[in-house]
């Protein structure tokens, strides 16, 4: 999908991301960098209250803590930054790719990744809002009363971005799988699994079950495929229906997974096992959601998102 050759392009995750695509498209049109794009486009999911599966607002653990993870790739070095658990900090994103710029230690969880944060001075706020905590006492109340499985959420933000010079970046952002276990960490800030970027070939985010999708490496897979000729469409399509058959086969069932990519001209693709909305904005496209769903074979139905379709999916 997308036209080739498009000076810059940024394709992330869910509707959620629609306002930040929008703004920092805006600024990839001045000549900002991927990273800096990237950042902001992911930022302003994390500060939205409304957005149950990241940030402030995310959904809490099991102990009622909202546990954040997120991870930060720049395609040009392949420096990699990430935190996974970390509490009480407003935007994980930026800890993410501060931690990028190290030399050792670039992978922080738990109090570590709180500490670190709060060292370097980023902004500590109490990402638990009464919303999140009314949704988080009333599963509680639902898994008491009828025996209901208590796990449901886990949309990650994921963006792969192109700037003017052709340099690309990979981010995910995330609060993880509602009522998880404390010091649960999915795929997200895992690199190939939840993300991975190439500024000479392009880069690949994922969102779905953790646990399912940090078994096939996808993300990094994507990116592979495409280095060797695939277009982003064609190796999404390969690279997650070829592992959801196989999953399927060896366990029985495969949990939710969706991944989107771009490659160095702007070209992007997704391919998804479930109803999966993403937005798009490039040079010669304007910010945009789009619906993906399964075809037949290992084929992906990608359609702009109907009014009909944006009025019944409000975030």
């Amino acid at each position: 999908m997308g036209q080739a050759g498009v000076k810059w392009g940024m394709i992330a995750t869910w509707a959620m991301a629609y306002d930040g695509v929008k703004k920092s498209s805006g600024e990839l049109k001045n000549n900002i960098s991927a990273a800096d794009a990237l950042e902001m486009a992911i930022k302003e999911v994390e500060n939205h209250p409304f957005y149950k599966s990241v940030g402030y607002g995310g959904l809490p653990n099991e102990q009622g803590i909202v546990e954040l993870d997120a991870a930060f790739m720049d395609g040009d070095n392949f420096n990699i930054g990430a935190v996974a658990g970390m509490q009480d900090v407003k935007n994980p994103i930026s800890v993410a790719r501060k931690l990028s710029e190290q030399q050792f230690n670039r992978f922080l969880v738990g109090d570590g990744a709180t500490a670190y944060a709060q060292k370097n001075g980023f902004e500590r706020v109490n990402m638990l809002t009464e919303s999140a905590k009314s949704i988080w006492e009333k599963r509680i109340e639902e898994m008491i009363k009828s025996e209901l499985s208590p796990y449901d959420g886990h949309d990650t933000v994921g963006v792969v971005c192109l700037d003017a010079k052709t340099s690309m970046a990979a981010g995910t952002s995330t609060s993880g799988l509602f009522m998880k276990m404390q010091g649960r960490v999915g795929d997200s800030p895992l690199s190939g699994s939840g993300f991975y970027v190439d500024s000479e070939i392009g880069g690949a985010t994922a969102t779905g079950l953790g646990e399912d999708l940090m078994k096939g490496c996808l993300s990094y897979e994507i990116v592979r495929l495409m280095g060797e000729g695939l277009t982003p469409q064609q190796a999404a399509d390969k690279a997650v229906y070829e592992f959801h058959d196989k999953l399927t086969k060896r366990k029985g069932k495969a949990g939710a997974m969706s991944l989107i990519c771009m490659n160095t001209k702007g070209e992007w693709g997704v391919a998804t096992n479930v109803e999966f909305p993403f937005v798009v904005a490039t040079e010669t496209e304007e910010p945009k959601i789009y619906v993906a769903r399964k075809g037949d074979g290992h084929s992906t139905i990608i359609e702009e998102a109907s009014q009909e379709w944006l009025d019944n999916h409000e975030e």
